[in-house]
């Protein structure tokens, strides 16, 4: 006869405690692999990103205006950021005036219009053409590593190597006006300068684009062509309808690269043109434009910097929310279209 005491309870689960302890152990473990990476981006990056922004509310060491004495700076609150947003100059006597044509502070915005249009061209016109290059080399024909290498060549050579090459094409008395005939000042008049630093750029950077590209490519399956072929699509609608929706997600994130890329463009501008071109800055760019205030001021070039990071910020925050949503909605049209 048994009793109440001699009854076993159940035996349980597994606590969720165990579970819990565990997650946690990974999580700490995770924190500490990660923690030499963070650190080291603090240093390389953080810390130069905060220290500027301090310094963009310094003002630059100098003669006082009023009293012609040297003064080491001090506070200049959002002085420097209206000298080049607002293009706001402080007179001899200390007023605040607009600036003259020859500061840097009234080439602000003629900067971000110059930088923002060789972005745009420059992507653009890289983004077709990868996109054909990509297609030429996703096909299997004989000699096609070949054909890749020699594409692949232009973005393997330095930038500065580049900028030279193509200075000495458009010299005046160089290969370009030799070939058709012309006489043009390549890196002296005003859209001759911008569209010789275009078609250097363009022939540096499109092998970029096409890689990326031909990565997205070769993830489409040749069913999906072999079906469409039997159906009796044509090419054209075969590339709308098959390969540029499946290709989207690979092409957006090159895009993005080549955006931010094209956005800090200096150093191609720089030794092709020196920033000049035409009026004296129809090729510099808000890079070149932080460089030169540099050599006047270096609190005032932390502002402009600051801004620099702002812009390129703000339009790789809104690409990618609009590349995120079209990277989801292609998936899930995928995902139906497979059900």
């Amino acid at each position: 006869m048994t009793t109440a005491t001699d009854i076993v309870p159940p035996t349980t689960p597994a606590p969720r405690a165990s579970k819990s302890r565990k997650r946690n152990r990974e999580t700490r473990s995770a924190l500490w692999l990660i923690l030499p990476t963070i650190v080291l981006l603090a240093i390389v990056i953080g810390y130069p990103i905060v220290t500027a922004i301090i310094q963009s509310f310094q003002k630059d060491p100098g003669l006082d205006a009023a009293t012609g004495l040297f003064v080491t700076g001090g506070f200049a609150g959002v002085a420097n950021y209206a000298h080049w947003l607002f293009q706001q100059c402080m007179s001899s006597t200390g007023q605040t005036i607009a600036c003259p044509p020859g500061n840097l502070g009234a080439g602000f915005w003629n900067a971000a219009g110059v930088t923002f249009f060789f972005t745009v061209v420059t992507v653009i016109l890289e983004t077709v053409i990868g996109t054909w290059f990509a297609i030429i080399m996703n096909r299997t024909f004989r000699g096609r590593g070949l054909v890749r290498a020699a594409i692949l060549v232009p973005w393997a050579i330095p930038t500065a190597v580049t900028a030279k090459l193509w200075y000495f094409i458009f010299a005046f008395a160089g290969i370009a006006n030799a070939l058709f005939h012309t006489s043009i000042l390549w890196t002296s008049d005003e859209w001759a300068s911008r569209f010789a630093i275009i078609i250097a750029d363009t022939w540096k950077t499109t092998p970029f684009m096409a890689l990326l590209i031909l990565a997205g490519l070769q993830l489409i399956p040749e069913e999906v062509y072999e079906a469409a072929r039997m159906d009796g699509a044509s090419t054209f609608r075969t590339f709308t309808t098959i390969t540029l929706p499946l290709v989207k997600p690979a092409l957006m994130v090159a895009i993005l690269f080549r955006i931010l890329d094209a956005l800090r463009m200096y150093d191609l501008p720089a030794i092709l043109t020196g920033g000049g071109g035409g009026n004296g800055n129809a090729t510099t760019t808000l890079s070149i434009l932080v460089i030169k205030q540099v050599r006047s001021g270096y609190n005032s070039a932390s502002a402009l910097s600051t801004i620099t990071f702002i812009i390129i910020f703000l339009v790789a925050f809104i690409f990618v929310r609009v590349l995120g949503t079209n990277v989801v909605r292609t998936q899930e049209a995928q995902q139906k279209g497979a059900k």
